[in-house]
């Protein structure tokens, strides 16, 4: 760094005398000493500098942490592949799962929810759930019953229901039975039964791609 620092003027009397400062260099030490007011703000915009930069390596780490410990402890990014989950999910669309809310509220009915697949636990299965611990479940050619009573379920459309039965079954303690909203062409619990809590992970909560879609699921 090149600092420019002020020429120093001095005047010299006669022979032998000793150099002076004039008014211009008043407030200069001499002897080619530069002006001490002056040079320390190069430091001062050198430190600064530094130090703003600090401060960003600083937010950076953090912000890596956090968003780290959310990934690893809070949400999960996941890929939806497959079309069982039509029409509210569509094939390659990118959710946000919550690993974390399950541990502290209970899994309800409606839930979407993200699980091992228990004949293959390499594998996740995403699913609604229809019918928890201790629910009985009938399907009459297509038309699931709780408890005796209709389901109301207005995520399936016409065109992808179905018209298989099944039970009625009384879902096991510790377990959910889950269905596609695709029902003609879900593989779920009507064909491997009802899910263990212990293979659920998550609820997927949130659409973040494609960027139309993007919102909370229901």
């Amino acid at each position: 760094m090149v600092v420019n620092c002020p020429p120093i003027v001095s005047r010299f009397g006669a022979a032998g005398s000793e150099p002076r400062a004039t008014p211009a260099a008043a407030n200069a030490i001499f002897y080619n000493i530069p002006n001490m007011a002056e040079s320390p703000a190069p430091q001062t915009a050198t430190r600064s500098g530094a130090s703003a930069l600090r401060g960003w390596l600083r937010d950076l780490a953090i912000s890596v942490g956090i968003s780290a410990f959310i990934i690893m402890f809070l949400y999960q990014p996941v890929k939806v592949e497959g079309t069982s989950m039509l029409p509210g999910l569509q094939d390659q669309e990118r959710i946000f799962v919550n690993k974390f809310l399950y541990n502290v509220e209970p899994i309800e009915r409606g839930d979407i929810v993200v699980f091992h697949y228990p004949r293959d636990p390499s594998k996740s299965y995403i699913k609604r759930v229809i019918g928890v611990a201790g629910d009985t479940v009938q399907i009459k050619d297509g038309r699931v019953y709780l408890n005796g009573k209709l389901l109301d379920e207005p995520y399936v459309p016409a065109e992808y229901e179905d018209t298989r039965s099944y039970g009625p079954a009384v879902v096991p303690a510790d377990s959910y039975f889950v269905l596609g909203d695709h029902r003609s062409l879900s593989s779920d619990s009507r064909d491997f039964g009802p899910v263990a809590r212990r293979f659920i992970y998550g609820k997927a909560e949130f659409v973040y791609w494609p960027v139309g879609k993007l919102g909370r699921l229901h």
